[in-house]
């Protein structure tokens, strides 16, 4: 009887779960092989640093503008007809007959061959369908959604490098980034990391080791320096050397699209700008298919043996919050590009790649998407811990300017004192030489309450920090003009 009515719903509305690869699914040219183990020593690209069998065919014309990218993607209804697509909550999934399940892990059957399924640390439809939104809003064949901006780093860095290989890296990454890379891998699995200048390219190709250098690793705009990475430099060098560039792009989702510029892998913490809420942790890996199937693999697969699985209820949240991410982006960037302009006439010590006078603001004209501005993110640097704690106090206290709180990318404006929180990870050597100063202040600028409304919370916190300086700090560093 079950059955007869699943068949019945099916027939009324044909439209409901069309029978398309998952290939399409991801927004990927090549399917995903779910399950059948690659050849050794394969990272998923199938060149130098390990083959494929199957040539990939020509990759689709993509749109070049994030959200028309985003919109040209497939719409995933519901099951019942919803505009919305279904939450597929199972964590397990039933076969018709016994020897469907021998194939399924055998890989002959799979999402993407006859659209069955597993086990949800595999693949869970919902997630499915999300990555092939941040597939198209990314630019890249596929993308695959993790529990957290963190595994999707880590994830990457194992399935990639491998045990004693080794990563050239920028000396300004987030310091949980950071400590992965000079620690935690180091200990675990040998890896070593040499931390660079990566905007000086001669400092970039001495670190390079022949025939063991297996990633670069940048981050668009570095946190929390926010200097620009030149990733189409970055990529040429890597490239040279048989490497891999990954980009983090947390901070600049829709502004720049680093797979376009060169980039091999793109990672990204979706609980930042992409989620929006502050509420849900999660992260992303995009780019080529056969990446995701090496990392998917039963054998050896980082995704598929490290588990970090992205429930499906945070995949439909996330996927209704991304049509509206371009909007978003637009107002953060616009509402800090205003701040920062004030500030800068206010004499402040201000960095917004924004600004004329940043030394990366033409490579960012250069690399963004047109119409996006140049992030949400700006620098404040008071000089001293003390100082910049006193400011933080009064703007959220005392006139309600924002939030003292790690993270990034909410409605409201969030600040914390980088050197003593994110990326308190990193020695004070390491943060000196990243140009991370004790009273420097990371500021994520929201759009909630009006622009004016906010300046003027922000005038008036400055003023009361101010009236509070020392003879000493008033003479060094001044009053607001």
């Amino acid at each position: 009887l079950l059955i007869d009515l699943a068949l019945s719903s099916l027939q009324k509305h044909p439209v409901i779960r069309p029978t398309i690869p998952m290939a399409h699914v991801l927004a990927a040219a090549e399917p995903l092989t779910l399950l059948k183990r690659p050849p050794p020593q394969n990272d998923g690209f199938g060149d130098d640093n390990g083959s494929t069998e199957e040539k990939a065919p020509k990759a689709r014309r993509r749109e070049s503008d994030p959200a028309a990218a985003l919109a040209a993607a497939r719409h995933e209804f519901g099951e019942h007809g919803g505009v919305n697509m279904s939450i597929e909550a199972s964590a397990t999934f039933t076969v018709m007959e016994p020897d469907t399940m021998r194939r399924l892990f055998t890989g002959e059957l799979g999402p993407e061959r006859g659209d069955l399924y597993i086990y949800s640390r595999h693949f869970n439809p919902t997630v499915l369908a999300l990555g092939r939104q941040m597939a198209a809003l990314e630019g890249t064949e596929a993308a695959y959604c993790t529990a957290s901006g963190m595994s999707a780093i880590s994830c990457v860095l194992m399935q990639l490098v491998g045990a004693g290989g080794h990563v050239v890296a920028s000396r300004c990454l987030y310091g949980g980034t950071h400590a992965l890379l000079s620690r935690f891998l180091p200990r675990t699995s040998g890896v070593q990391a040499t931390f660079v200048d990566a905007d000086d390219e001669a400092a970039v190709r001495a670190a390079i080791r022949p025939g063991e250098t297996r990633v670069v690793y940048v981050e668009t705009m570095s946190n929390p320096t926010l200097a620009v990475a030149d990733i189409p430099m970055l990529a040429r060098v890597a490239h040279e050397a048989g490497a891999k560039l990954v980009v983090d792009n947390t901070f600049t989702p829709v502004v720049v699209s680093p797979a376009r510029l060169g980039a091999d892998v793109v990672v990204h913490s979706v609980s930042k700008f992409i989620s929006g809420g502050a509420d849900i942790i999660a992260g992303k890996i995009c780019g080529p298919a056969s990446l995701v199937n090496s990392m998917m693999d039963l054998q050896d697969g980082a995704l598929m043996l490290l588990g970090p699985t992205m429930n499906a209820k945070v995949a439909s949240e996330l996927a209704a919050r991304l049509p509206h991410l371009p909007l978003r982006m637009q107002e953060h960037s616009r509402r800090a590009a205003e701040f920062a302009a004030r500030m800068r006439r206010q004499g402040l010590r201000v960095t917004y790649p924004g600004l004329p006078d940043h030394p990366h603001h033409a490579r960012l004209r250069a690399m963004g998407n047109p119409g996006y501005g140049a992030g949400g993110m700006l620098c404040l640097d008071m000089g001293t811990e003390e100082r910049a704690n006193r400011l933080m106090y009064h703007l959220q206290n005392t006139t309600q300017f924002g939030l003292m709180a790690v993270s990034l990318g909410y409605y409201d404006t969030l600040m914390s004192c980088s050197g003593n929180s994110t990326s308190s990870e990193m020695d004070p050597e390491d943060r000196a030489r990243a140009g991370i100063s004790p009273g420097l202040i990371r500021m994520s600028v929201g759009y909630n309450g009006t622009l004016e409304q906010r300046w003027a919370q922000f005038e008036r916190a400055l003023a009361l920090m101010q009236q509070q300086d020392t003879p000493a700090a008033a003479a060094k560093y001044g009053k607001a003009v």
